[in-house]
């Protein structure tokens, strides 16, 4: 299928030169075909430009730089783009064939959305298929859920491309939530719409920044004070304690699991602090509390 607007795909890719052949792969594979495929090296010392140029497709577009970054390498990929629409996929993992035409059936379906994405399949190193247990998520003007945590997953998503211009793309400062502070600021532009289909193949290795959760929630902490503070005109606040208030039980959770049992502590006592009218956040604190002081 043809047909249709211009989507662009965005891989930034540092030294996975291993895994860029699946991930193109799984792009040519597409049922929808109207699409270009920007490849951003974020100065790889590997294969990774000698893998593009075997293919021969004039839709596979490389852009090479000194490393700066994944946010860098993906504002790249922004700015080069020519589609109406921009799909994320990183370089170790990869899409189902139906992607990008049911997204964009979605949009039809949808026209008031800014964002659609859905759910995906953890693999292993070697591509095996481990679960297709998925987190909740939601659709319609989802900010102050989404301070609670981020349930939105980039390799699923597919967003006009002017809104992430107006939004300015993402921040290069952002290490470990970089995709976080860009759907808030996106979240605050438009609606989102979640259906409920897997649509990426998220590849789980050891050595990836997302797989240090305790870091990645330390880090999220302070995007998500600056982005209320930045916002607060904007935002619901009964809804941003509730939504704190879960965010506070599920860092304190991985932080007592993770040895850190006096932060997770701490953490308890916000997750009352910012809700005390919920009971899930009571019966959060208790068992912080309980794996404390035993």
């Amino acid at each position: 299928m043809t047909n249709g607007p211009l989507v662009s795909i965005v891989t930034p890719t540092f030294n996975r030169a291993d895994y860029l052949r699946v991930a193109i792969d799984s792009v040519l594979a597409q049922t929808y075909a109207n699409f270009e495929h920007l490849i951003v090296d974020d100065g790889s010392t590997d294969d990774t430009a000698g893998v593009v140029a075997s293919y021969g497709d004039e839709r596979l577009r490389y852009f090479r730089q000194e490393n700066q970054g994944q946010s860098v390498a993906r504002n790249v990929g922004i700015e080069n783009s020519c589609g109406e629409f921009i799909c994320f996929l990183d370089s170790d993992n990869a899409w189902v064939p139906d992607k990008l035409r049911q997204q964009l059936e979605a949009f039809e379906s949808h026209p008031e959305a800014g964002v659609v994405y859905g759910d995906i399949i953890s693999i292993d190193a070697e591509g095996n298929e481990f679960s297709r247990r998925n987190m909740r998520r939601r659709s319609g003007w989802i900010t102050e859920a989404l301070l609670g945590d981020n349930f939105v997953s980039m390799n699923t998503t597919m967003t006009r491309t002017e809104l992430l211009r107006r939004v300015g793309g993402f921040d290069p400062a952002d290490r470990y939530a970089e995709d976080y502070g860009l759907w808030l600021r996106v979240s605050l532009q438009a609606p989102f719409a979640y259906v409920p289909e897997c649509w990426a193949y998220y590849r789980i290795m050891e050595n990836q920044i997302s797989s240090d959760k305790l870091t990645r929630l330390d880090a999220n902490e302070s995007l998500i004070q600056s982005f209320i503070q930045e916002h607060a005109d904007k935002l619901d606040f009964r809804q941003v304690r509730e939504a704190l208030s879960r965010f506070h039980e599920r860092k304190g959770r991985h932080e007592a699991s993770g040895g850190r049992r006096w932060v997770a502590l701490a953490s308890g006592v916000h997750t009352v602090r910012y809700a005390p009218g919920r009971a899930g956040a009571w019966r959060s604190f208790l068992r912080i509390l309980f794996d404390v002081v035993r």
